[in-house]
């Protein structure tokens, strides 16, 4: 069980690598990466932090949502155990960022599914996917 638990830390944590760098370059999608910069205006605009004072230009949002995704996935994949749990973390909230945008943006159920799956599995492998603590010898 838990040789799927890490394929699927890893195959996780390389489609966020993948999605981090399409918001960071063109060189993968040009239409993909125009597509998202034209989404990331309206995302802008219902940023959760809006009402504190923090609004974010649409460029620099994707970019550092981009960055974000693309170290965290590299962490989620490769990174030693601290990190993939700090790194699943900060992704958990990227999907939860994103989840409520969409809300707020009263988005179909279906562009949520992809965010809420990736969510799901997130927490399942903050739940499940590591093995029992080491125990003690004295025991």
């Amino acid at each position: 069980m838990a040789a799927a638990f890490r394929a699927l830390r890893v195959l996780l944590g390389l489609f966020f690598v993948l999605a981090g760098a399409a918001k960071l370059t063109e060189r993968l999608s040009a239409d993909a990466h125009r597509h998202m910069r034209e989404q990331f205006v309206r995302f802008a605009e219902v940023f959760p932090l809006k009402d504190f004072g923090f609004a974010p230009a649409p460029g620099p949002y994707l970019a550092a949502v981009g960055a974000v995704e693309a170290a965290a996935g590299l962490l989620l994949a490769f990174g030693p155990q601290l990190l993939q749990e700090i790194s699943n973390f900060v992704l958990s909230v990227v999907m939860i960022g994103a989840i409520y945008t969409l809300l707020v943006l009263r988005e179909p159920p279906a562009m949520c599914a992809p965010a809420t799956l990736c969510l799901g599995l997130l927490l399942l492998l903050n739940v499940r996917g590591h093995g029992a603590p080491a125990k003690d010898k004295a025991e």
